[in-house]
């Protein structure tokens, strides 16, 4: 029966002619992107060791200005530094270029249109339950068999696999076509990070996947939260908006608060939809570990399921 309603639910989905246009504007964007980087990024003849010297310079002196600033930012600072450093010159003693100007530095900018991708899927969760109501359908669906919990699941299911295929196809063309423009040489290159000083080689296409990944943790908030907005006041337009706003001010909010060092600001929802954060083991605020932001969605998320479940099953329909 739930297979059956989120077969349902997807139809809906892929019916509508503004899917395809957000798909379609998905895949523009990204061609987009990619074409631009290739015609105006870093020259392919110019020496990147002589660059990466540079930058270990930079980062010494960066690093030397934050030796003495004890403060969360300066910490940070000097910490995301000091790594710079080691990682640089790791490039250096075993003859390991950047990815600059590469097929896997494409993949890992266009990560960056995951935050499009997250106002898209807002745009369905938004719309998918207050719809029901706004066009008086409601009723049509709750004579089925199936219960209101079923019902609402089915939405829910349904919404985040039109975001996993927005994912799938982001990861797919960044690669296909950085790799036509870029060429498929550097496919083996390995990231480097840092673990408890010292430098980690890591499969190129395993970080890759990784940060899409963690930045699907935000997207599943952002979209969970609009669904819950729908669902609670049963209003598309304000699902959508509210969503879209908190997503963009939340970070300047956090910034904010840890720009003036409020340490209590790593409780809130935006501190922690970043996941990507932990990559590199430089967390936005001093004390929060993977584990931590984990927990502290997992309560946010309960809460927005919580809320949604009981404003769709528990309210008269007719209200």
């Amino acid at each position: 029966m739930l297979f059956n309603l989120i077969a349902n639910e997807n139809m809906k989905i892929y019916r509508r002619f503004r899917t395809w246009i957000l798909i379609g504007l998905l895949v523009l964007a990204s061609l987009t992107g990619t074409f631009l980087s290739w015609k105006y990024g870093p020259d392919e003849n110019s020496d990147w060791r002589q660059a990466v010297q540079e930058n270990i310079k930079q980062q010494q002196e960066q690093a030397a200005h934050y030796q003495n600033d004890d403060s969360v930012t300066g910490k940070l600072l000097r910490e995301r530094a000091e790594n710079e450093v080691l990682i640089s010159q790791y490039r250096l003693d075993h003859d390991i270029p950047p990815p600059a100007g590469s097929m896997w530095e494409n993949v890992l900018d266009m990560s960056s249109l995951i935050v499009l991708i997250t106002i898209f899927t807002v745009i369905i969760a938004g719309d998918s339950v207050a719809s029901e109501f706004t066009w008086g359908t409601i009723k049509l669906l709750l004579i089925r068999p199936a219960n209101r919990t079923k019902i609402l699941a089915s939405k829910f299911i349904a919404t985040l696999l039109f975001s996993l295929l927005l994912l799938v196809l982001l990861f797919v063309v960044s690669a296909l076509f950085g790799g036509i423009l870029f060429g498929f040489d550097d496919i083996g290159t390995p990231h480097l990070k840092v673990v408890n000083g010292a430098v980690k080689e890591v499969p190129m296409v395993l970080h890759a996947i990784g940060q899409y990944g963690l930045n699907c943790v935000s997207l599943i908030m952002y979209v969970s939260m609009a669904f819950m907005i729908s669902s609670v006041f049963r209003s598309s337009s304000l699902g959508i908006g509210l969503s879209v706003f908190l997503l963009f001010a939340g970070q300047l909010l956090v910034g904010l608060l840890v720009g003036f060092d409020f340490n209590w600001a790593k409780y809130l929802f935006f501190a922690n939809t970043d996941l990507t954060q932990y990559l590199n083991g430089m967390p936005l605020i001093e004390g929060m570990t993977m584990g931590f932001s984990i927990a502290v969605l997992t309560v946010y998320f309960a809460g927005f399921l919580l809320l949604s479940w009981l404003a769709f099953t528990k309210r008269d329909i007719a209200a």
